[in-house]
């Protein structure tokens, strides 16, 4: 987990930190943006109608719009830095680097440029040229990570790997091995950043840090820290040389024994997974133009259409999906979340439910946390929820009244999102990422 003392903090229970809180705490309240604060936020600052439509979601329209405004002003900060964004948001990793070093030029030191040019270096295992711009965006401990990689790092070693859920409730568990020592269990949820796995983990597997920090959380003290895995293994797949995080407390205890580690965002982007709710299992292939087009091929058959597919701000998934209430219904931008901890098939934004007319339940609040600050959530119950050919009706689903649709940098994606599809949604169905060609596919039942 990424930590800085002003942003990203860990959620806290009862006054420890511990991953279940975090894996809750991410479904129940963050969706597609962890690090959002409960209330507030503007839209991002810029030039007009292109503004707008990215705001609303239509990136394409909007990357359009802002190419119109840099052929009259090509010395404009916020449209090449919002040009590359839309370019980053779909893995154009071209596009998002020319934009973006364009928006760098007449503002070297633009906070929010240098963090969106660092995640784009880092999405292409280009750790060295990363370092530099997490620094310059305030971000030491990334920087300090990520200059310390050395040679090829994410190598992957095998084709395929089926790895069956240990167990699915209240968060699904899977088997791996760290620096070929004995299988440890792991969660995995995509809302969150890196690899990380338990203090006594990294003992036992000889890490050594890289960065460190420390973090207050409710009267005590945590420690993380930063390094370099040798190896990964997940059934018939390893990873070699990647980055993982590990923290302890004060006296170098655990502060976690739900599980043995966390799988993020950055392992299953290096690959082709399969999260194959229905058939309880994890299906990983080495991420090839071939095995994307098989896995297309596969989801077609299975009667899957292709979902438009963007990922922001390091880890978020977001594609498109809808609401219905009883007064009104709404597709647009959603966050898609696989794995963590929850009950809930989706999470709902306030103003999304209040302007839907969505039946909530404010008699029975739920007291939670997020970013270490009390937040009270509330069961509600939609009509429909859908995305592409997955759909659930009537199904129990959160909703924070003070949570809004579009928080902007630092905190938020800067784009609105009516809310978020959660563990629970996933069960009847298996979801293929493609991360190549940027597209999601759903299908019902198990995995061919």
């Amino acid at each position: 987990m990424k930590m800085t003392k002003n942003k990203e903090k860990a959620l806290v229970n009862d006054g420890v930190w511990d991953r279940r809180s975090l894996l809750r705490g991410a479904a129940v309240l963050a969706g597609a943006a962890a690090t959002a604060p409960l209330s507030g936020g503007a839209a991002p600052a810029g030039s007009g109608d292109a503004d707008a439509l990215f705001k609303a979601g239509k990136f394409e329209q909007a990357g359009r719009a802002y190419e119109e405004i840099l052929k009259k002003d090509p010395k404009n900060l916020l449209a090449a830095r919002q040009r590359g964004h839309v370019g980053l948001l779909s893995n154009r990793f071209p596009d998002a680097e020319k934009y973006l070093k364009m928006a760098l030029k007449p503002a070297p030191d633009d906070k929010e440029t240098n963090q969106l040019l660092g995640d784009c270096y880092i999405r292409q295992d280009k750790f060295a040229l990363s370092a530099p711009h997490w620094k310059a965006a305030g971000e030491e401990n990334y920087a300090k990570w990520f200059a310390a990689v050395r040679g090829e790092a994410y190598q992957v070693h095998g084709e395929t790997a089926r790895v069956t859920f240990q167990q699915m409730d209240p968060m699904p568990l899977v088997e791996a091995s760290v620096n070929g020592g004995p299988t440890k269990r792991f969660t995995f949820y995509t809302g969150a950043p890196n690899l990380s796995v338990r203090a006594s983990v990294a003992k036992e597997a000889g890490l050594r840090p890289v960065a460190s920090q420390e973090a207050d959380f409710g009267g005590g003290t945590v420690l993380a820290y930063w390094g370099i895995l040798d190896s990964f293994k997940l059934g018939g797949i390893e990873l070699r040389n990647i980055p993982v995080s590990w923290s302890a407390t004060e006296s170098g205890e655990d502060v976690d024994t739900d599980s043995d580690g966390l799988i993020g965002m950055w392992v299953f982007y290096h690959l082709l997974p399969t999260f194959d709710y229905a058939g309880r299992q994890l299906i990983l292939r080495r991420r090839t133009a071939e095995t994307a087009r098989k896995a297309r091929a596969a989801a077609t058959r299975a009667g899957a259409e292709p979902l438009p597919l963007w990922l922001a701000r390091e880890q978020y998934l977001h594609s498109t999906g809808s609401f219905v209430g009883a007064t009104g219904s709404r597709t647009g931008v959603v966050g898609v979340n696989f794995g963590g901890v929850g009950e809930i098939a989706a999470g709902v934004r306030g103003k999304t439910a209040e302007q839907l007319g969505i039946r909530t339940d404010y008699d029975r609040q739920i007291g939670t946390f997020a970013q270490s600050h009390p937040a009270v959530v509330y069961p509600c119950y939609p009509k429909e929820i859908r995305l592409g050919n997955a759909v659930a009706k009537e199904v129990y689903c959160y909703t924070n009244p003070n949570q809004p649709v579009n928080v902007p940098w630092p905190y938020g994606t800067g784009f609105d999102s009516m809310g978020w599809f959660s563990h629970c949604f996933w069960k009847p169905y298996n979801i293929t990422v493609d991360f190549t060609g940027m597209n999601l596919y759903i299908a019902r039942g198990k995995a061919a």
